[in-house]
């Protein structure tokens, strides 16, 4: 196919060793235009934006979509962006989970005398909090597992500053605030006969959701094969229901915790922020699957939690 040339224009700040002009084939991919920048300029692929001059609409690094597909043509302007240091997806993961992964065994054990140093006596744990130690430890264990072995992301990289902005919410919320209240030795869960209706119904809400979330995370990673961005719709258990049915059953998990800890305040408070924060995405999600679908897709009337929002 014929090729065209397309005039290079930085955006931003300057980008070392960028070339003015670029001849590229009408039939190559938007992968094969990042890969080229990134040879010529000596920056990472991971790093760059490119836009068209003409609507600033991004250029996607696909291999599916063709520089014929995106309109640009003879001396069309491209403008490029450094978007500096990065960080895998996969990566950012692992550290959000690290952290509420360590700090309950860490607050419950060795830094428990230093903690609630202000009580006359520090008794020893109670079941009900090492039982909820050992369902946080699960959660996060079972968190890591799928980062590593199980998804799939659209994006390789983010900004390497918001490492310190999405790790905040589970290391502050999930394991500081939950660790710390929950273990006190005032805490409801420091009882030493717990509700045994709360208990057992907790351990049973935790276990259906975990069982439950994963799989619907085995079926949206066979939605997707590995190396591309393409998605299908999801079909199985949950996914009639909601949108996101890996989101309802996290909450269900989130519910028997909080339940098992004898309804300790701060569980339900990192459960609801949690929640809010899901149902943006389920609903964003609901949309997009309705415009990349149309009619092949169901319409959901709730996408989070069944029935209810």
């Amino acid at each position: 196919m014929a090729k065209i040339t397309l005039t290079v224009e930085p955006r931003g700040k300057p980008i070392r060793r960028l070339p003015k002009t670029l001849t590229i084939a009408l039939d190559a991919s938007g992968e094969d235009l990042h890969n080229m920048i990134a040879d010529v300029s000596g920056s990472s692929v991971h790093r760059l934006r490119i836009t068209k001059g003409s609507d600033r609409s991004v250029v996607p690094n696909a291999k599916d979509t063709t520089i014929d597909d995106t309109g640009l043509r003879e001396s069309s302007v491209i403008h490029i962006k450094d978007l500096g240091p990065q960080i895998a997806w996969r990566t950012v993961f692992i550290i959000e989970y690290l952290g509420p992964l360590l700090i309950p065994a860490l607050f419950l054990f060795p830094l428990r005398p230093l903690l609630y140093f202000n009580f006359d006596t520090i008794p020893a744990p109670s079941d009900t909090q090492l039982l909820v130690c050992a369902l946080l430890t699960l959660h996060f264990l079972k968190r890591e597992y799928e980062t590593i072995f199980v998804h799939r992301f659209s994006n390789a990289t983010m900004p390497a500053r918001n490492i310190f902005k999405n790790s905040a919410h589970y290391w502050a919320l999930a394991g500081f605030n939950i660790a710390y209240w929950v273990f006190r030795p005032d805490s409801v869960a420091a009882v030493s006969e717990p509700n045994p209706i709360l208990q057992y119904a907790g351990l049973t809400l935790f276990a259906f959701g975990e069982i439950f979330n994963f799989n619907a995370h085995l079926i949206l990673r066979g939605l997707r094969r590995p190396g591309t961005t393409e998605r299908g719709i999801p079909q199985g258990f949950g996914f009639n229901m909601v949108t996101c049915p890996n989101y309802m059953f996290e909450i269900i998990a989130w519910l028997g915790i909080w339940l098992a800890s004898q309804l300790n305040w701060s569980v339900i408070i990192f459960t609801l922020v949690g929640g809010l924060q899901m149902w943006s995405w389920a609903w964003k999600k609901e949309k997009r699957y309705r415009k990349d679908f149309g009619d092949k897709y169901k319409k959901k009337r709730t996408v989070l939690l069944a029935g209810i929002c």
